[in-house]
């Protein structure tokens, strides 16, 4: 095949850049009001009741199971009482969720903040906020600020400690994966290793059974487990804030979650009117004081 004539070619290129011109002419071109917009759902993120959660028009809420007092009642997170269950719904009602809206999902507490895509819209469940944990999750701001304290039998030499030197030299029990345990590890630095348990219920036991000689978990529950649970344990004390900056608990995010912003506010709202107070005040009375050990 020979080639084509150079003019014959030439023609060809001007009659296809003609034809482009006016395909590219007749086509649909951005509205320079448009470009000035949000693009997606950025400008109306945290339209109340409209948010992008896992499913549409209903808020997914996680916690452990079983879920402990006094941050629930009767092992029953839906049922809105507790402190945990009262903040979940009033967060809920502050992003527009009523609480016929919101779904209640079991998820353990390590699950709960380990790597990986969530199932829930956002976790509550004692855990505490770290830059550690951040790295694999998104947190709200903080919804109560907590102490760790040490819980030890009546008549054991564990209740007469004054001092975090005083528990150097006893076995020490938290829950695994919990800032309690870190405490142990970090501040008392005991001279036996802690022992770690899956749940607080076999920490309680092994108090109970004198497999431990005290036990660390976060004030309030401390209050609730010499109240309710195992009578015949008093709180030792609670330990210092550490670094000046108070630990708080923290609702759990997807990392990079399109909502945290929004359950962010939320919290900060229900802060700054006074709501998470009153419910500290209702749910969290008895934990306003104990001995500090330092």
């Amino acid at each position: 095949m020979h080639p084509a004539p150079r003019a014959l070619r030439r023609a060809v290129a001007v009659a296809t850049t003609a034809l482009l011109a006016t395909a590219l002419g007749c086509a649909p071109q951005p509205d320079e009001k448009a470009a000035d917009a949000p693009s997606g759902a950025a400008g109306n993120t945290c339209a109340k009741g409209k948010l992008a959660t896992k499913t549409s028009g209903k808020l997914t809420v996680a916690t452990d199971e079983p879920a402990y007092e006094p941050w629930f009642k009767d092992d029953k997170p839906a049922g809105g009482e507790g402190f945990e269950s009262a903040v979940a719904y009033a967060v809920a009602k502050q992003l527009g969720y009523d609480k016929s809206a919101v779904a209640w999902q079991s998820v353990p507490f390590n699950k709960a903040f380990a790597p990986g895509e969530k199932t829930f819209d956002f976790d509550i469940n004692q855990v505490s906020i770290s830059n550690e944990r951040k790295k694999a999750v998104d947190f709200s701001s903080g919804y109560y600020d907590v102490r760790q304290a040490v819980i030890a039998l009546k008549d054991s030499k564990a209740a007469r400690a004054k001092s975090v030197a005083d528990l150097k030299g006893l076995k020490l029990g938290a829950q695994v994966g919990t800032t309690s345990l870190d405490y142990i590890d970090d501040v008392v630095k005991p001279t036996q290793d802690a022992a770690a348990y899956a749940k607080n219920d076999q920490a309680k036991s092994a108090l109970k059974n004198g497999q431990v000689d005290a036990i660390v978990v976060d004030l309030p529950t401390a209050f609730y487990i010499t109240a309710a649970e195992v009578t015949d344990a008093t709180i030792v004390g609670q330990f210092e804030n550490q670094g000046g900056t108070p630990e708080q608990f923290g609702l759990v995010l997807d990392k990079g979650s399109p909502l945290t912003p929004c359950v962010t506010d939320a919290v900060d709202a229900l802060r700054e009117d006074g709501t998470l107070d009153r419910l500290e005040q209702q749910w969290l009375s008895d934990a306003v004081d104990a001995p500090v050990l330092k």
